[in-house]
């Protein structure tokens, strides 16, 4: 928790009710590192290869006594919400855990990330977006099981039919763990960033010693970091920030499931601990954030808006598993209608746009926010109609107008969208369309003009803080070898 107060007194009280909030998380009971197996399981960091950046990979089981909730008054828009502990429960779940071999090269960070179960198995979609950045600022990475399906089975809500809970996966490896339901995540969560303050057997971080904890996740496990700031973060104060990456407005529990809680809730306006809330176009239309949407950014909270952007897209589908944060081809095109080789077939080019670029800006920011107290400016929203239906308005090239602006969408070599039409899990991949030869001989007579332009574009959005100046270096050479114009 920041706090900007001068009096000794007053100082050392802040804290000390701070300290007295964490105490009433539970710390739960570790196990671990769990060996593993031949090959990489479920929540692995893919095909990035941590050894070549420093890092290591390392399971652990945490169990306990988690409490559910229940609303103790209102639960509307505003989000000054007011629950206590209700029912309790047994429970024993997994962490995964990638961090800096080297002490030394430790930034003081932890990120935990509230794993992604909605295409029914556990999924890290905040790591493999930001990795190259969270590895860049020496960061440690835990993620969570924290939800039922990730443990125990069941369909995610993108209507894949998958059910890879870890106990089917891997029995012998999994057999042990329960998880008693969802109601029952949000004390977890908070024990998990518990184990890594204050650890009750072995130590998840090995030597390390954290400075801040930051919660992070993206999509349904958003939507539930909303929650959390609302209901649950007053009464823990385990997180020191909040990155929520492309929530929407639908609702989620937090209480039992009778108990209806509003998707369209601000980030209250009393929040004590900065909150990033990072959303893209599909954001905003599809998963109706714009009925959501906080017009003012306040004391701890920013809202970021990023034209040209889709709720997943090939970066993370794709590009992002073998990502090490040095090959300027990063920043080419991908046109590709197989979001997820033999299993996804989207009838449109899937979004090739700039999230991953800016969503690293974002959360760099943060943990600056975190440390030093020090906030990022103001960002502008995406121009949006409301509708019915949403809709986000664009220029004549196609794009978003609005929003964090990019080369991608200022300078563009496609159009680049929130939306497509299929599947729901489609729709939320956006479109990528590119333009034809003449097209851009017309827009850059040639290579020198696209490059001059790509170049000023890339220099604003650096200035302004949102794209990151190593990034930028890689998306300089990508247009200078790119060939385009002429």
């Amino acid at each position: 928790m920041i706090v900007r107060l001068t009096h000794p007194a007053v100082v050392v009280f802040a804290l000390v009710v701070s300290a007295t909030a964490r105490a009433h998380v539970p710390s739960p009971t570790i196990e671990g590192p769990i060996a593993s197996p031949a090959g990489a399981f479920i929540g692995s960091a893919g095909m990035v290869d941590l050894s070549q950046v420093g890092y290591e990979q390392q399971e652990y089981f945490i169990s306990g006594t988690a409490s559910a909730y229940t609303s103790t008054g209102p639960l509307g828009d505003d989000g000054m919400w007011s629950v206590a502990p209700a029912a309790t429960a047994e429970y024993k779940t997994r962490i995964l855990v990638y961090r800096p071999s080297d002490a030394k090269k430790f930034g003081g960070t932890v990120l935990v990330e509230w794993l992604n179960v909605s295409g029914g198995v556990d999924a890290n979609p905040d790591w493999t977006q930001t990795h190259v950045e969270i590895i860049r600022q020496g960061a440690a990475w835990v993620g969570v099981s924290a939800q039922f399906v990730g443990v125990e089975g069941g369909s995610g809500l993108v209507g894949l039919g998958i059910s890879l809970p870890l106990k089917a996966v891997n029995p012998a490896r999994y057999g042990s763990l329960h998880h008693p339901g969802d109601g029952f995540s949000y004390d977890m969560f908070s024990q998990a960033a518990q184990a890594v303050r204050t650890p009750s057997g072995p130590n998840p971080l090995g030597d390390l010693k954290p400075k801040h904890v930051v919660a992070v996740g993206e999509s349904q496990s958003a939507f539930r970091l909303v929650n959390y700031v609302n209901a649950i973060h007053p009464i823990a104060h385990v997180y020191d920030g909040f990155f929520i990456h492309s929530r929407g407005g639908i609702g989620v529990p937090v209480t039992p499931p009778d108990i209806a809680l509003p998707g369209t809730a601000a980030i209250r306006a009393d929040v004590d601990a900065p909150v990033l809330t990072f959303e893209t176009e599909t954001d905003l239309t599809v998963l109706q954030y714009l009925s959501a949407r906080q017009e003012e950014d306040s004391k701890n909270f920013r809202l970021w808006e990023v034209a040209g952007t889709a709720h997943y897209d090939a970066y993370g589908l794709g590009v992002g598993n073998t990502d090490l944060g040095h090959d300027p081809n990063v920043a080419a095109l991908v046109v590709t209608t197989d979001a997820v080789g033999g299993i996804i077939h989207c009838d449109m080019p899937i979004n090739s746009g700039p999230q991953h670029w800016v969503a690293n800006a974002g959360l760099a920011a943060l943990i600056k926010w975190v440390r030093t107290g020090k906030a990022p400016k103001s960002a502008p929203r995406l121009d949006a109609s409301a509708g019915p239906p949403a809709v986000i308005n664009t220029d004549a090239n196609g794009n978003a107008l609005g929003g964090i602006r990019t080369p991608q969408v200022d300078v563009p070599i496609a159009t680049f969208t929130g939306e497509q039409s299929g599947s729901l899990i489609c729709q939320i991949f956006g479109t990528t369309t590119p333009f034809d030869e003449a097209k851009l001989a017309s827009l850059y007579p040639t290579h020198k003009a696209f490059v001059a332009k790509y170049n000023e574009a890339l220099k604003r959005v650096v200035k302004k803080g949102r794209i990151l100046k190593a990034d930028a270096k890689l998306i300089k050479k990508w247009a200078a070898d790119s060939g385009i114009g002429g």
